[in-house]
C-alpha cells in the first residue's frame, strides 16, 4: 500500500492554483464574486495608502477614512455620497446597478458588433451592384481569370468582380489581391459558400451582372458541380428569364451537352481537356508556339477584335490582309454571326461582315491600304516541301493523354511513329483500332517501364526522336504532381547532357510557381495548362463574341496558330517589310501575325516574339527567324529535327 511518503508533495501554491480553477469553473457568479473580492483587495488598500501619503488630506481619523472611501468608490464608480452609514450603502447599490447596467449595455453592443463582423467575414452579406462580372467557384484558374479580368477593365469605367466559392473569404481575398494592383483591389468582392445552393447564388446578384463564369475545381466531382452551379443559376434567374450571358468550363467531354444545355441559349462551355491537348500537340517540335499562344490570350498586348467591315463590302477577304496598318485580320463574322477564321483569300465581304482582327484596341484598326509596302520581287514562289515522316516519344499518362495522341496521329504526316511509354503502375491505355490507325498518319505503339525510377529515364535512347511530351499524373495523385514532372525532366536533362544530344520538349505543370524549376533546354516549351485555360476564359468573358473565335483556334479541326520558317516566305538574308510576308502568307493561304526574332529569343520578356507588328516595320530576315502564322492546316508534328534549327530555338513557357 502507497505510504504518505511516497506520494508526490504537491506545493501550496500549485493547490491554491488549482482550488481557485475549480471555483471558477463553477459558474458565472462565482466568478462575478472573485472579481469583486479582487477589486477591493486591490482598490482599497492603495487609496488608503493615497490619503494616508497625501499631506492635505484631513488630521482626523474619521475625516482620512470617509477621503480613503471617496477614492475607493470614486474608482469603482459607485458613487461618492458621504454620511451615515446608510448613505453609503444606498450610493454603492445605486453605483453597483449602474455598473450593472452599462457593462450589459456594452456586452449586447460588442456581441452584437461581434456576430455582425463574423456574419461578414464569412462572406453571407448581399451583394447589390450593376453590370459586375460573378464568378462562381474555385480551381488554379481562378487568380489568372480575376487577374485577367481586371487587367481588362476601362480605367473610366471599372467594374466590380465578385467571386463566390465555399472556402473562407479572408483566404480568399488574400489570394486574390495579391495578384492585382493596389489600385484594383476594391474592385474584388468575395462571398462564401456553395455556389450550387440557390439561395446562396442570390447573395452575388447574377441577375444584374454583365457575365457569370462558372469554374470547375480539381476534384473528381468538379464537371457534375459544375452542372449543379448552372442548374442553380437558372433556378435564380427563372425559367426563360433574359439573364447575363454565362460562361462554364469543364474537363470531361461527357459534362459538355449537358452543361451547355444548363448554360441556356446565352452560355457557352469550354472542354479544357480539349484545349490542353491541342496546345501540347502543336507545341511538339515547335519551341516559342506556347508563348505566342500565351500572348494572343492576355490583357498585356495585342488580343483579338471585332472591327469594322464596310470598307470592304463586295471586296475579298485577301484585300483585307493588307488594309490595315497597324492590326492583323484574321477572319471574318458574317450578318448571321458564323465565324470564318482564314477563310479562302477570294471569299467576299458581304455588306453587314466584321472582320476579325488583332489589335492592341479598337482605336488600332484604322483603315489604310498597305499594298505599296510590298515588294514582290521579294517573296519566295516556290512550293513548299511536304513534311517528312516523324518520330514521337510520349511519356506518362493523365487524363488528356488519349487527347494529346488523338491530336498526334490525326496530324501527323504519313508514316510517322509515335511511341507512349507509361509507368508499369498505370493501366496500360487502350490500343488504337485498326480502322482508326488507317485514317491516322502515325503509327501509335504503346509499352510500359518504370518512369518512376530515375535509372529507367536515363536508360532511354532519345536520340531517334523529332520531340517528345512529358505528362504529369492527374491532379491529386499524388497530392503534388509536378514532382514527379520535374523529376523526369532533369533525368532528361542529365540524358541530353551524357549524349549531346538535344530533344524539343514539351511539357505540362499543374503550378504556374513550378515553371521556374523545370529544367529544360532552349528549344522546349512549358505550358502551364490551368493558366492558359484562364486566360481563354477571361478573353470570353471580356467578349463572348470571340468565343467561336477560340473554339475554332483550339478545337481538333480548323484554323490553328503554327510557326513557319521566314525562308518559305521571302528571301533569306533580304530586308523586307512585315507587309511583304503578309502578302506571301496571304498566296499560301494563311494570315501572317507576327514572327519570332533569333536576335532577341534570349529576351526574358518576349523571347522573340513580336505579334502584330506594323506593316511598314522593316528587317532582315535570315534562316533562324520564325514567321507566326494562322493556317487552316497548322500541321502539330514537327519536321526532323536539324542541329541548325535546334540551336537556334528559343526557350518558352507559356502561362
Amino acid at each position: 500500500m502507497e505510504t504518505a511518503k511516497e506520494r508526490p508533495r504537491v506545493s501550496l501554491r500549485d493547490r491554491a492554483g488549482y482550488l481557485f480553477d475549480r471555483t471558477l469553473a463553477r459558474s458565472t457568479g462565482t466568478l462575478m464574486g472573485w472579481l469583486v473580492i479582487t477589486c477591493l483587495a486591490v482598490v482599497l488598500p492603495v487609496s488608503t495608502l493615497l490619503v494616508w501619503t497625501d499631506p492635505g488630506s484631513p488630521r482626523s481619523l474619521s475625516g482620512r477614512l470617509t477621503a480613503a472611501w471617496r477614492t475607493s468608490a470614486e474608482t469603482l464608480r459607485l458613487g461618492a455620497a458621504s454620511g451615515t452609514p446608510l448613505r453609503l450603502v444606498l450610493s454603492a447599490v445605486l453605483g453597483l446597478v449602474a455598473l450593472l447596467c452599462v457593462s450589459t449595455l456594452v456586452g449586447v453592443i460588442t456581441t452584437g458588433l461581434a456576430e455582425r463582423m463574423a456574419e461578414l467575414s464569412r462572406g453571407r452579406s448581399t451583394v447589390l451592384e450593376q453590370d459586375h462580372v460573378v464568378v462562381l467557384g474555385w480551381s488554379d484558374q481562378v487568380t489568372t481569370v480575376v487577374s485577367e479580368l481586371v487587367a481588362a477593365q476601362a480605367p473610366h469605367r471599372p467594374r466590380a468582380i465578385v467571386l463566390l466559392a465555399d472556402r473562407d473569404k479572408v483566404e480568399m481575398e488574400r489570394l486574390l489581391t495579391a495578384r492585382v494592383p493596389p489600385a484594383a483591389r476594391g474592385l474584388i468582392i468575395c462571398r462564401s459558400g456553395p455556389a450550387s445552393d440557390p439561395e446562396v447564388l442570390a447573395l452575388v446578384s447574377p441577375r444584374t451582372a454583365r457575365t457569370v463564369v462558372v469554374l470547375p475545381s480539381a476534384e473528381p466531382t468538379g464537371d457534375a458541380e459544375v452542372l449543379r452551379i448552372l442548374l442553380a443559376l437558372r433556378a435564380v434567374l427563372g425559367a426563360g428569364a433574359y439573364g447575363p450571358p454565362v460562361l462554364a468550363a469543364v474537363r470531361d467531354d461527357r459534362y459538355r451537352a449537358p452543361a451547355r444545355l444548363a448554360a441556356g441559349p446565352r452560355g457557352t462551355v469550354l472542354e479544357t481537356d480539349t484545349v490542353t491537348a491541342r496546345l501540347i500537340a502543336q507545341c511538339v517540335g515547335r519551341p516559342g508556339l506556347s508563348v505566342v499562344l500565351g500572348d494572343l490570350l492576355d490583357f498585356a498586348g495585342d488580343e483579338f477584335h471585332l472591327a469594322d467591315g464596310t470598307a470592304f463590302h463586295l471586296d475579298s477577304f485577301g484585300a483585307t490582309l493588307l488594309g490595315h496598318p497597324n492590326s492583323c485580320v484574321v477572319g471574318l463574322l458574317t450578318p448571321e454571326g458564323r465565324t470564318l477564321l482564314n477563310p479562302p483569300a477570294d471569299t467576299v465581304v458581304v455588306p453587314g461582315s466584321r472582320l476579325i482582327v488583332l489589335a492592341r484596341d479598337d482605336a488600332s484598326t484604322r483603315v489604310e491600304s498597305c499594298r505599296h509596302l510590298v515588294d514582290p520581287s521579294l517573296i519566295v514562289s516556290a512550293p513548299s516541301e511536304p513534311d517528312r515522316p516523324t518520330r514521337l516519344l510520349l511519356l506518362g499518362w493523365n487524363r488528356t493523354a488519349p487527347l494529346v495522341v488523338g491530336q498526334l496521329r490525326r496530324t501527323a504526316p504519313p508514316g510517322s511513329v509515335l511511341d507512349v511509354i507509361t509507368d508499369s503502375a498505370v493501366p496500360g491505355p487502350r490500343q488504337p483500332e485498326p480502322e482508326d490507325t488507317k485514317r491516322s498518319g502515325a503509327d501509335v505503339r504503346f509499352r510500359s517501364a518504370a518512369l518512376s525510377r530515375p535509372e529507367t529515364l536515363l536508360g532511354l535512347d532519345v536520340s531517334p526522336y523529332d520531340g517528345l511530351v512529358v505528362l504529369g499524373p492527374d491532379q491529386g495523385e499524388p497530392d503534388r504532381p509536378d514532382d514527379w514532372t520535374l523529376v523526369t525532366l532533369l533525368a532528361l536533362r542529365l540524358l541530353e547532357e551524357r549524349t549531346g544530344h538535344e530533344v524539343r520538349l514539351v511539357t505540362e505543370l499543374v503550378e504556374d510557381r513550378n515553371r521556374p524549376l523545370a529544367s529544360v533546354n532552349k528549344g522546349s516549351d512549358v505550358i502551364v495548362s490551368g493558366k492558359l485555360t484562364g486566360l481563354l476564359m477571361a478573353q470570353i468573358a471580356q467578349n463572348r463574341h470571340l468565343a467561336p473565335v477560340f473554339d475554332e483556334l483550339f478545337s481538333p479541326e480548323g484554323a490553328g496558330v503554327s510557326l513557319r520558317p521566314a525562308g518559305r516566305y521571302v528571301l533569306q538574308d533580304a530586308e523586307a517589310t512585315f507587309a511583304t510576308l503578309v502578302a506571301a502568307a496571304r498566296d499560301r493561304g494563311e494570315c501572317a501575325i507576327g514572327y519570332i526574332g533569333h536576335e532577341s529569343r534570349t529576351d526574358a520578356a518576349t523571347q522573340g516574339v513580336r505579334l502584330n507588328p506594323p506593316k511598314y516595320e522593316r528587317r532582315v530576315w535570315n534562316a533562324e527567324d520564325h514567321l507566326v502564322v494562322l493556317a487552316t492546316d497548322p500541321g502539330t508534328a514537327p519536321a526532323p529535327v536539324d542541329q541548325a534549327d535546334s540551336t537556334g530555338a528559343a526557350a518558352s513557357a507559356a502561362p
